[in-house]
This record gives C-alpha cells, sequence and structure tokens, in this order.
C-alpha cells in the first residue's frame, strides 16, 4: 500500500495510460466530483459516518491524481490525498464496479540540522538558504512567543533540527521544528520540541495560541487520529478530529477569538461552523443541533462565546459535538493545543526530557560549529516520478 502512487504512474509506462495531475476546486465536494467525473454517487452514499467525514476534508487546492487510457477518454483510478497520512483510492474492481478505499500517502520522510548566519531576518535568510518558505515559516512561528527578533544583528545564528515529508519531489504536509537554537548577543536560547509541545532547555513549556475546551464537562467519545489500521474492519481509518460526547443541547463555545467563515450544512458533518483565528488556526464545530441566534459568517466571535448546540446532524451515530483544529488548512490534534495552564516537566517525564533535550543541544551546536549547511529543496531526491512536472520556484509554490 505504501507503494501504491509509484504502482499507479507506473502503469502509464506498462499500459500506455496517462497520469493527470489537478488541483482541487475551492468548493468542489467528493459527491460533486463523482458527478462532474461520471463515476456513481453510490460511492459515497455506501461509505460509513467516518469515511463520509473524511471527504469533507479535502482542502481546497490540494494535488489529486486521475490514470485515464492512452485515448484520455476512460477514468481508470483516481488518488485525492484527505491528509498527509491517507488518501482516497477509486478504481474497478476484477468484475469492473468502482470502489473505494482508504489507503496510505506514500511518502519519504527527511530529517536534517543545518546553521544559518544572520544577515536580514531569520525568515528571509532560511528561505535564502533552503528555498523552503515552509520551514522558515515554521522556525519563525515556534519561537515567536518567546523571542524578540528585533534583537538579532548581522553575524547572529540560528540553527534547526527539523523533519519534513517529501512526496514526488515537493514538501508534503508542514516541516516539524524537532529542535532550535538561536545565539545572540552571546546567548544561547533554545527550543524543544517534545509530545507535540514546544518546551525550553529546563522543560518549561513556551507558551502558544492557548485555546479553551469547546464544551463543559463532557467526555471524549473518540479522539483524533491521522492513520490506523482497524484490526476488525481490516482497513485504514482516521478521525481528523476529537468527538466530545454530550447530551442535545449542551452549549458549545468558541475555542478561540476569531471570525466566523462558514456556519451552515456540510455533508456528513450536518450543521457546522468554521472559524477563522489569528496564526494560521481554524476551527470546526459539526453535528450541531443548532446554531445560536445572530452566528453567520463573517460575524467576529470572543473566546468561549456560545456559538451553537450539541446535536446530531449529518452523519451521526448520537448526540456528540465534533471538533477540528487545523493549522494552515492542515489538521492537527487538538488535545495537543487546548490546555488551562503552561505545564512544567517533572520527575520521569522531565528526566526523560532532559536527556531528550541534551541529545538535540548536542546536535545544533554541532550544525553551528560546522557550519552546516541544509538541503535546498530542489536537491532532495527527486523521485523520477514526475508526472511530467518540472521544479517549481518559491515564488510559484507561496
Amino acid at each position: 500500500m505504501r507503494f501504491l502512487l509509484a504502482f499507479f504512474l507506473l502503469l502509464t509506462l506498462s499500459f500506455s495510460a496517462v497520469v493527470q495531475k489537478r488541483a482541487w476546486p475551492r468548493g468542489e465536494s467528493f459527491l460533486l466530483y463523482l458527478q462532474h467525473v461520471g463515476l456513481p454517487q453510490s460511492l459515497y452514499w455506501n461509505l460509513d459516518r467516518e469515511d463520509k467525514e473524511l471527504c469533507e476534508e479535502i482542502r481546497a487546492g490540494v494535488p489529486y491524481y486521475e490514470l485515464y487510457d492512452d485515448a484520455k477518454k476512460r477514468l481508470l483510478q483516481v488518488l485525492i490525498p484527505v491528509s498527509e497520512e491517507l488518501q482516497i483510492h477509486l478504481y474497478k474492481d476484477v468484475k469492473g464496479k468502482w470502489r473505494f478505499e482508504m489507503v496510505p500517502a506514500a511518502y519519504r520522510k527527511i530529517e536534517e540540522s543545518f546553521a544559518v548566519t544572520i544577515t536580514r531576518s531569520p525568515y528571509q535568510d532560511i528561505i535564502r538558504a533552503t528555498d523552503n518558505p515552509y520551514l522558515a515559516h515554521a522556525f519563525v512561528d515556534a519561537f515567536k512567543k518567546s523571542f524578540d527578533f528585533t534583537r538579532l544583528q548581522k553575524g547572529d545564528k540560528v540553527a534547526v533540527v527539523y523533519s519534513e515529508k517529501i512526496r514526488l519531489g515537493r514538501p508534503y504536509g508542514l516541516p516539524t521544528i524537532k529542535a532550535a537554537m538561536i545565539a545572540s548577543h552571546g546567548k544561547k536560547r533554545f527550543l524543544f520540541r517534545y509530545n507535540d509541545r514546544y518546551y525550553d532547555e529546563k522543560g518549561r513549556e513556551i507558551e502558544g495560541f492557548v485555546f479553551r475546551t469547546p464544551v463543559n464537562h463532557v467526555r471524549i467519545t473518540s479522539r483524533f487520529s491521522r492513520r490506523r489500521w482497524h484490526p476488525v474492519l481490516h482497513r485504514y481509518r482516521a478521525h481528523l478530529g476529537v468527538d466530545f460526547g454530550g447530551h442535545r443541547g449542551t452549549p458549545i463555545y468558541a475555542a478561540a477569538d476569531g471570525r466566523v467563515i462558514f456556519a451552515g450544512r456540510l455533508g456528513g458533518y450536518g450543521k457546522v461552523i468554521k472559524i477563522r483565528h489569528r496564526d494560521g488556526f481554524m476551527t470546526l464545530y459539526a453535528h450541531q443541533s443548532r446554531f445560536r441566534r445572530g452566528i453567520r459568517r463573517g460575524k467576529w466571535i470572543k473566546k468561549g462565546q456560545v456559538i451553537g448546540y450539541i446535536g446530531s446532524t449529518g452523519m451521526s451515530t448520537g448526540p456528540h459535538l465534533h471538533f477540528g483544529l487545523y493549522k494552515n488548512g492542515r489538521p492537527i490534534n487538538p488535545l495537543g493545543v487546548i490546555k488551562v495552564a503552561k505545564r512544567t516537566l517533572y520527575g520521569k517525564k522531565r528526566r526523560a526530557f532532559l536527556a531528550y533535550a541534551k541529545k538535540m543541544k548536542k546536535e545544533l551546536e554541532t550544525a553551528v560549529a560546522q557550519d552546516r549547511k541544509p538541503s535546498r529543496l530542489i536537491d532532495l531526491s527527486r523521485t523520477c516520478y514526475g508526472v511530467n512536472e518540472k521544479p517549481e520556484s518559491a515564488k510559484e509554490r507561496e
């Protein structure tokens, strides 16, 4: 399964088939896509609740692939990413019937460390060194709550340990800053990512954008999962949010200040509100029974304001809130961001963190001592399965 995309593209050589790369149109639903390409809509209606909800996760602009016969008239297969880990695979079985399956997305994960000397700003200098604006943004985003970048001057150093997924020679998803260092005015400031949170070298959490829980005094009935093999159903499942069980009519609160960008029905999610927040965050509140009066697109919402009420609209087995959290359009685990106060590690957890931090600190300092250069995107071993694409420039990616 992991090499499905490579096999999919290899068919173009074996059977004179043609792969067409497209960008998912804004406002397109999976059901509407099936109609446009002439596939049976039963492919959607026969799905269970979880898979119907995943179909709502297809992002506008995401590249997807269609495989046609050599005359470009008969559609043979389709691959549509729904997250960084899973993609929809549409294909015909041996009897000629169209099938839907959720399969792992094939990618290569890289991890490296590097150092950059400041000439203008960390953001500009990292882009200049890597041709990777996503990595530059991730670095600035990680440090912006704990460091004033205006204090930097020419000749200061920054060092980074990061990981990134590469698919078909391009960044896939967002880079993860695993550790970073800023050396300025004779002092070093460290940051370490540990269990999806950022800490300083003493194990004190670095404060980020704080969200509140969207409901009070209810239980979690389903947790976030990017990709999980179901041992009974024998197929991959994903749940790109957290479900809070509760009674119908239980108030739902805005997790942070923001502006409503959607309030209406959305396929398997039923009645949905989406709120855009600062720093590239967006929250989604699904399966509501009703919205609070006055909630509409464009309205500014304050953190803790009631926006709606728990229900079971859409594909739902009972009253609950499906709460989704997105960073720059990509789903992330809400439980890694929602918190009441800053955390400090103690006991075994702190000892484990300090051992990890010591290792990463050595890696960062070595990168500076060796003046280690980063890889540029064009050098990250572009795959031969390029689907007739030319390397894109930083301007095109932006």
